[in-house]
């Protein structure tokens, strides 16, 4: 199993995700492209730590909105989705290949990830940018979702991926941010959730049902409180229930 977490969440003096600690326990990386968090120097920082310990490189695309945090909903053009997509990742790339890595993957962050799983026309945007992009990056979502499924008709490799931290919906979607209990809390749950979705291939939903999981990597928000030792606890459970913890890409 990958372990993924977001990465390069600041801007300027301002920090979010504990970067540093992050990156000595998870095997790839979702650094922000500047669209929704980070900066040139935040990327290029994220991607030497990256590189120096051999973890994946992924750009986090997003759509413009840096006073939401890329989490608000947004109605972008095709066109100008596509192009804006490119435009991250080819930035990010610039830092990751300067740091002698490169970019192994795109992963959609907030709106636009939830967006894509079931709207054709902005997923299909999404894989347009990628491969306007050049490099062929696998691109990593949610199953079943309409960007892995235009991902694959285009040639790219599809990764599938789960949530430690957020609540899952009976049709196996994630529960909105806006509603109670969306995001979990509990340390003790949220390893042991991670240790089943692995092993077992299941997650308990918000109605109590088993729905199941078929994910190639688990996802640790870096911007919850406490995010890295959250990591090092769910990497630790996942070996010692006979796991290897290694990268997809």
């Amino acid at each position: 199993m990958d372990l993924n977490a977001d990465l390069g969440e600041g801007f300027g003096r301002w920090t979010l995700t504990e970067d540093e600690a992050l990156l000595t326990c998870v095997t790839s990386a979702n650094v922000a492209c500047g669209f929704h968090a980070g900066d040139a120097s935040v990327m290029r920082r994220v991607c030497d730590l990256a590189a120096a310990r051999d973890v994946r490189i992924g750009a986090q695309v997003s759509y413009r909105d840096l006073a939401g945090f890329g989490r608000r909903a947004m109605d972008v053009p095709a066109g100008e989705l596509a192009a804006e997509t490119a435009y991250q990742i080819g930035a990010l790339r610039v830092f990751a290949e300067a740091a002698g890595s490169t970019v192994s993957y795109v992963k959609p962050h907030g709106a636009l990830y939830n967006r894509v799983v079931w709207d054709d026309g902005q997923a299909a945007a999404v894989v347009e940018g990628v491969l306007l992009a050049g490099g062929r990056p696998a691109v990593l979502g949610l199953p079943g979702s309409k960007l892995l499924a235009r991902a694959e008709a285009a040639g790219l490799t599809a990764v599938t991926e789960a949530f430690a931290d957020r609540a899952y919906t009976p049709q196996g979607t994630l529960v909105p941010r806006g509603e109670e209990g969306a995001v979990l809390h509990d340390a003790d749950d949220v390893v042991r959730r991670s240790v089943g979705m692995t092993v077992e291939r299941t997650v308990t939903g918000v109605d109590g049902s088993r729905i199941p999981v078929a994910a190639r990597s688990l996802c640790v928000h870096g911007d919850t409180p406490g995010a890295a030792a959250l990591a090092r606890r769910i990497r630790a459970a996942l070996e010692d229930a006979g796991v290897s913890v290694r990268a997809f890409a």
